[in-house]
């Protein structure tokens, strides 16, 4: 067995039946069937790629860092995901049902109300000396026709392979910001892009001229590597770099605040209305975890509302179970290819995947002020996303579903004949890949 590639990275801890719209353009049919601190992630060697536990392994040696690190505070599901400990998330639940909640125990943490998807979600707190599962089951008892889930954890997937050069490429010289006049034809055809990840370090130069917008962690701003990455990738440009949709509008919504519990559930249905308020057509989500019955009905209720989810299908290996929020109906799934275009050894395979996209063998800006390469489905989400912001202005069902088609159509056929469960539609986006020249390890 080869010894797998070990990485060191930076990580903050911490989606509906699909319309038929009757469109002139039709889809090829597809087949059926971050961590606080430093921790160490093992990935095997591409030749290894036929073993799933190699790859599964990973996933749980990271998971189980961080129940390690913070055994208060998080715990495991029944099928060994993270969850909040002692926390129970409900959806809308009745005045009734949460009055005979509190009689049995249950106390209220905190409630989210999101307004522009018609809902809330009231996260309560198990009775004493009543374990997490116990609760739930009790809960669902409670209210058969409800929906109750844990609150689970979702973490990023993707790596930074190599540390910046701040603010300088390989060769010394300094990475000069695009001119600001660039930004209104930008600008012009894309008006705005989301994305629900870590905080975005707005300073950096990529992000000169560009509006970003940010919200969460009580209106703090907690800058993150991996969100300043995915970031620019969807937006950037300075110099020789340049995102999917350079210029455009960003609104940025922070599902972990620096904080060990962060990217739970209710964090990110909350992050969902605020984009949905600010009427953002395309929302990436570069963020893979477990299902969920509440982002279940939040993510419906997103896509019914006009907007369109881009996701990454996640970096288990070929064969491992689906990752959500790529994998419910509805969302854009999006796999990863390095330089050959060839499928990263490491990404998910399924019905779920939608398109292929550059996902390795490529720079992103990464705090303070440089780059470096990176390399997951993280990575090749923002690339979709941003050539689908580029057809949308406003959220709008009808819109959304003919610009998948037209991608689809424009898309690079790989892999067997067909829509395929390797690559999906085909590749997009196969000139977008920053150099990465633009990135030197330090």
């Amino acid at each position: 067995m080869t010894r797998g590639i070990v990485v060191m990275v930076l990580v903050l801890a911490a989606p509906l039946a699909q319309a038929q719209l009757g469109l002139p353009l039709r889809l090829p049919g597809l087949p059926t069937g971050g961590l606080a601190g430093l921790i160490d992630r093992t990935l095997p060697a591409p030749e290894d790629a036929d073993d799933p536990t190699l790859l599964r392994d990973a996933r749980r040696q990271r998971i189980a860092a961080l129940l390690r690190r913070y055994p208060r505070l998080i715990e495991r599901d029944p099928n060994g995901a993270p969850i909040l400990a002692s926390e129970l998330l409900a959806f809308s639940p009745s005045d009734a049902v949460l009055a005979r909640a509190r009689a049995a125990g249950f106390g209220v943490l905190r409630e989210r109300a999101l307004a522009p998807l018609g809902a809330r979600i009231v996260v309560l707190a198990a009775p004493a000396r009543t374990s997490t599962r116990r609760a739930l089951q009790e809960l669902r008892a409670f209210d058969p026709s409800g929906t109750y889930d844990f609150n689970h954890l979702y973490f990023d997937s993707g790596t930074a392979l190599a540390a910046p050069t701040p603010g300088r490429e390989p060769g010394g010289t300094p990475i000069a910001p695009s001119p600001p006049a660039l930004r209104a034809a930008a600008s012009s055809a894309v008006a705005k892009l989301g994305l629900i990840d870590g905080g975005v370090d707005a300073h950096h130069p990529v992000f000169q001229g560009i509006a970003v917008k940010q919200y969460g962690c009580g209106g703090s701003l907690v800058p993150s590597a991996h969100g300043t990455e995915v970031a620019s990738l969807m937006v950037g440009r300075a110099g020789d770099f340049r995102g999917a949709a350079p210029g455009a509008d960003l609104y940025a919504a922070d599902v972990y605040c620096g904080q060990p519990t962060g990217g739970a559930v209710d964090a990110i249905a909350d992050a969902f209305a605020w984009l949905v308020s600010e009427r953002v057509p395309v929302i990436n989500v570069s963020l893979v975890g477990p299902p969920n019955a509440l982002l279940e009905r939040i993510v419906r209720a997103v896509i019914d509302g006009g907007s369109l989810i881009v996701a990454a299908v996640g970096n288990d290996g070929p064969a491992a179970p689906p990752l959500y929020p790529a994998a419910y109906p509805g969302v854009i799934g999006v796999t990863g290819v390095d330089a050959h275009r060839r499928a990263l050894f490491e990404a998910e395979r399924g019905p779920q995947v939608r398109f292929a996209a550059p996902g390795a063998d490529m720079a992103a800006a990464t705090m303070p002020a440089g780059y470096t390469t990176v390399r997951g489905t993280s990575f090749a989400a923002p690339i979709v996303a941003g050539l689908l912001g580029s057809e949308l202005t406003a959220p709008d069902r009808v819109r959304a579903q003919r610009a998948i088609a037209e991608l689809a159509q424009r898309a690079v056929h790989l892999g067997a004949p067909g829509a395929n469960t390797v690559y999906g539609y085909g590749l997009v986006g196969a000139d977008l890949r920053p150099a990465p020249a633009l990135a030197s390890a330090r």
